[in-house]
């Protein structure tokens, strides 16, 4: 019977102890008088009967959840899922004692430790900077954009907090808007939280900071002194030797006179000399026309000094420039004329204002400079030496860096540049006895390249027509006793069938000049005469004699086409009409 033998092992219990106490037996409740008689009470007594299970209890480790666990920097192999925190918290542990700094070689990618890598623009780097010197906080800069995160704050967040975090970027641009003033304005009254200054603060924070930049330019300008001791460029000098500087009304000096007009289309060919200006101590070696009206001649030297002389009026030597110590070797105007450049076998080269006569920049050079050209359109100065480069500089860079490019590709020294095609290219002839065309600005490799085994080498190149930056012609001084044409157009090369003889200029660089129309050609050479060749024909058609020594310029005037400037060795510059 089941009920019976539940009751069996209800009154089963444990054995009595040998004390002979009898142990309580707890029984169920009784049942109540509502049950059904039928069903006879049972009796429940708890059991301490062992229970057996087939997997045992695998518990969690103590402690798990307080503290992180820590991860070895030598493990391949994690067998459980750490947290961000875990796999980029620092090094922990006691330090190799065998090392001087306590890091092994191995764990180390710089000779002072261990650096990250992070990804960080320069933009918010900078940002957070002025922010700290502005405001005394800052933010790390992947946090910046979330001005909650007040645990990324390093300095005063007290000001961060009145800031809002704000970089001093946001605060300038807010507040300037708010008082609607100027960005000028703006950054004189900001300061603090971009609270506007008082005026007597405003006037004293003005006078601050023109004190600063006065001492400023003072310590550049003294730092400039010192490189130019160093490196051997004298101080300039200049003297004004006309009446005055300005007329009654406010023309300068350099102002071309209001009657100057062109006389005549057609070209003439010189009879004789109707001037001289002799100021110069020794040979003259180049003269420049002033760009577009003539009224002034420049003359540069071999007493070292650069003339500049009145052609109309006084004609009289009107200022002097003092800047080399050795003899001057060219000179080359600037496309309006109020700036032009001179380069010595000094070695440094010089960019003067036509007007004051001041040294605006100036530039040592490693070789010897042979010539000098002036971009029309930037004012870059490009340089020949004899250390077989092209030098451009920028004048408008006050620093070292105002060499902006290099044009290395000849194997002597550099002896004319010129530019073409719209002064988008430039040719370059050299001792090497090759002619290049670069591109401008391009300094790497020439376009093309010139050179035959005839060849000799050309010291003196000049463009014709002359007026403008697309020539069409080069005319080439060739020390072989010819001048050789070179053609500009689509293909750059060689005019067979005009090529001008008769002179003897072998070892000299003497200047070609163009007449204005393109009819005449003339050239100086080495016993002093002028020799003019017809353009069509290239037949002589004059010899005068200019100079004793070597007459080694020659250029036509611009405006009056009858009109010719030459000058020598021996000192003297002679005009020709």
């Amino acid at each position: 019977n089941p009920l019976r033998e539940m009751d069996a092992l209800g009154e089963y219990g444990t054995p009595p102890e040998d004390d002979g106490t009898e142990q309580p037996v707890a029984h169920a409740p009784a049942a109540t008088q509502d049950a059904d008689p039928s069903q006879k009470k049972v009796k429940l007594i708890k059991s301490t009967a062992i229970a057996v299970r087939a997997a045992p209890d695998v518990g969690a480790m103590a402690g798990v959840g307080s503290a992180p666990r820590m991860v070895a920097n030598q493990s391949k192999v994690v067998n459980y899922n750490p947290t961000y925190e875990a796999l980029w918290a620092p090094e922990l542990g006691p330090k190799n004692p065998f090392y001087a700094d306590g890091i092994t070689p191995g764990m180390r990618n710089t000779l002072g430790g261990s650096i990250e890598k992070t990804h960080l623009a320069d933009f918010h780097f900078e940002e957070q900077i002025q922010t700290f010197n502005t405001f005394g906080f800052a933010m790390d800069p992947s946090a910046a954009s979330d001005a909650s995160r007040g645990g990324d704050v390093v300095g005063d967040k007290q000001m961060w907090a009145e800031m809002s975090g704000r970089s001093v970027h946001q605060a300038t641009k807010r507040d300037a808007k708010k008082r609607k003033m100027t960005d000028a304005a703006a950054g004189k009254v900001l300061a603090g939280q971009g609270t506007a200054l008082t005026e007597a603060e405003a006037e004293e924070l003005a006078k601050d900071v023109e004190a600063a930049e006065e001492a400023e330019a003072a310590k550049a300008e003294v730092e400039a002194a010192k490189k130019r001791i160093e490196d051997g460029i004298p101080e300039t000098q200049t003297m004004f030797h006309g009446k005055m500087a300005r007329d009654y009304q406010g023309r300068t000096w350099i102002d071309a006179p209001p009657d100057i007009k062109a006389a005549s289309d057609q070209s003439y060919i010189p009879k004789q000399c109707v001037h001289t200006w002799s100021g110069h101590t020794k040979g003259v070696h180049a003269i420049r026309w002033f760009p577009g009206s003539g009224h002034l001649l420049l003359s540069a030297s071999m007493d070292c000094k650069v003339k500049i002389w009145d052609v109309y009026n006084s004609r009289k030597c009107t200022r002097t420039y003092v800047g080399h110590s050795k003899p001057v070797r060219d000179i080359y105007f600037s496309e309006d004329g109020k700036q032009f450049s001179s380069v010595g076998f000094d070695k440094v080269v010089r960019y003067w204002d036509t007007e004051t006569g001041q040294c605006i920049q100036s530039w040592k050079s490693k070789g010897i400079p042979y010539c000098v050209n002036i971009h029309p359109g930037d004012d870059n100065i490009l340089v020949g030496c004899s250390n077989k480069n092209i030098l451009q500089y920028d004048p408008r860079i006050k620093t070292e860096e105002s060499l902006v490019q290099e044009y290395v590709q000849h194997l002597g020294s550099v002896n004319t540049i010129t530019f073409i095609d719209g002064n988008r290219r430039l040719v370059s002839t050299g001792d090497d006895k090759k002619l290049f065309l670069w591109e401008y600005g391009i300094g790497t490799a020439p376009m093309k390249h010139v050179s035959e085994p005839w060849m000799h080498s050309m010291p003196a190149v000049t463009a014709a027509p002359s007026n403008n930056g697309n020539p069409k012609y080069l005319l080439c001084q060739s020390l072989d006793n010819q001048i050789l044409v070179y053609a500009t157009g689509d293909r750059f090369k060689l005019n067979k069938k005009k090529h001008f003889v008769g002179h003897t200029i072998a070892g000299y660089a003497c200047q070609v000049g163009v007449s204005p129309d393109m009819k005449y050609v003339m050239s100086g050479d080495g016993d002093g005469k002028l020799w003019v060749w017809d353009w069509k024909s290239t037949k002589v058609y004059k010899k005068l004699q200019g100079h004793d020594g070597v007459c080694i310029g020659a250029v036509w005037h611009p405006l009056e086409p009858s009109k010719v400037a030459t000058c020598g060795w021996d000192g003297l510059i002679k005009f020709w009409d």
